[in-house]
């Protein structure tokens, strides 16, 4: 961290600014730089600031006076997210290309139907939409044709053709599928049915790679790696009576902070590993659970009837492969979208309700709606009514990992108002768990 970052930071103003046609400081910086049309000096504009998803950017603005060339980029300059994400989109109707989508630098783009893929890296971040996409896309196919016509006018022609299938999409004459994948997380796409599922959207996060976490700059040395591994298996026990301290950076002012971490044993269940993290620069508290043991056998899906105040005092453990659903909401909510948790019942709810209400970047702003909004006001009101009491709704916890836990208030005996159902894993499942291509015995 610079001299002038942590003067920020201790002052408590910090680096990046939200946006505010108020504030005075919100100026951009004008550097001159090199026009890579024309050769001549031309000016470059750089903010620093917050938006929803991204957290915070740094938005530049290019513009040459001699050819009146000009140029826009986003980049991420927030943390990496715990795993990466890929979000899978049918495109079944010309409302869905309104969708607004943020694309980190490292998001790849596929729609698998045209074979068409735009690597990572080889286009800036954007805020934008899927016709913006796919805009982006075909103007970037003909910005070098004119030399293709003239050196290799058979491969000229061929991407031709292709550039008008790709035209022809944002007609939606036949459904298509878009694919973005991005290992850092900090990618987004729009589903405009909040609260409820998008059932053209599927969104899965998944654990990165050795090969991604070293694309990203994340990778350890291999003898580091190592060497923390089999220390981590030489102090299990001492893990088991001490709090254990490290230093971290926090995850909303990037000031460095520290996270202690515990093995705790939860009755009737297993044992578990508790992270919390405290800022003191700007006050940031988060906590975080993951199993401490396997992969059960089998799937685990809870279900609770909700009828009296008291269940939101029941203790809850939510891993990060847990998926949430309300039925009477029409709710869902997919693994990971919010991090495993050791809470109450009342604790998760307002976790979901901050997550789809508060820190929803499409409720304020240009991006928001009149009955978009209302839909989400409506949402968070619902929430309030079910920790009152005052509805009876069902609250599902399906694990396919089976690490998921519902404290039972009559135990050992049965619970009336609540069922636990064990069940086999589907491939799509074990997938997702990265169990299909898991070898345990006879591998070389």
């Amino acid at each position: 961290m610079s001299l002038i970052e942590e003067d920020d930071v201790r002052g408590g103003r910090g680096v990046f600014k939200d946006i505010s046609a108020e504030d005075d400081d919100m100026q951009p910086t004008i550097i001159e730089s090199l026009c890579m049309n024309c050769y001549e000096n031309g000016s470059t504009r750089l903010l620093l600031t917050k938006i929803p998803f991204f957290k915070e950017v740094i938005i530049s603005s290019f513009t040459c006076a001699h050819c009146n060339w000009s140029n826009t980029e986003i980049q991420s300059a927030g943390r990496i997210q715990d795993q990466g994400v890929t979000y899978t989109l049918r495109v079944r109707s010309k409302q869905d290309l309104n969708r607004e989508v943020v694309k980190a630098d490292s998001a790849t783009t596929r729609i698998p139907e045209l074979d068409f893929e735009i690597p990572a890296y080889t286009q800036k971040g954007s805020l934008s939409t899927i016709e913006g996409l796919i805009e982006r896309a075909a103007a970037g196919l003909e910005q070098e044709q004119p030399t293709r016509k003239a050196t290799v006018p058979e491969v000229a022609e061929k991407i031709d053709k292709f550039i008008e299938k790709l035209k022809k999409l944002k007609d939606v004459e036949q459904e298509f599928t878009l694919v973005i994948d991005d290992p850092s997380g900090n990618s987004f796409v729009e589903n405009p049915f909040v609260p409820q599922k998008d059932e053209a959207l599927s969104v899965t996060h998944y654990k990165r790679t050795p090969e991604q976490d070293a694309q990203l700059g994340l990778k350890a040395d291999d003898g580091a790696e190592e060497d923390t591994e089999e220390k981590a298996g030489s102090d299990i026990d001492a893990l088991r009576n001490e709090v254990l301290m490290f230093n971290t950076n926090c995850p909303e002012c990037n000031a460095p902070a520290s996270t202690n971490m515990k093995l705790v044993q939860i009755p009737h269940f297993k044992e578990v590993i508790i992270m919390a993290t405290n800022c003191d620069s700007c006050g940031h508290r988060t906590n975080e659970v993951k199993s401490g043991g396997a992969t059960e056998e089998l799937g685990t899906k809870i279900t609770l009837h909700v009828t009296d105040p008291s269940d939101m005092s029941r203790d809850l453990l939510k891993s990060e492969t847990c998926h949430i659903m309300i039925p009477e909401l029409e709710f869902e909510l997919g693994m990971g979208a919010v991090a495993g948790k050791f809470t109450t019942l009342e604790g998760l709810l307002k976790d979901i309700k901050d997550l789809i209400v508060s820190k929803n970047p499409f409720t304020c702003g240009d991006s928001a709606t009149p009955g978009r909004a209302e839909k989400i006001e409506l949402f968070g009101k619902k929430i309030d009514q079910i920790m009152a009491g005052e509805m009876d709704v069902h609250v599902i916890l399906d694990d396919p990992a089976g690490n998921s836990y519902l404290q039972n208030v009559y135990a050992p005996d049965p619970d009336p108002e609540m069922t636990v159902e064990k069940y086999e894993r589907t491939f799509e499942q074990k997938e997702d768990l990265g169990l299909n291509d898991m070898q345990t015995e006879n591998y070389q």
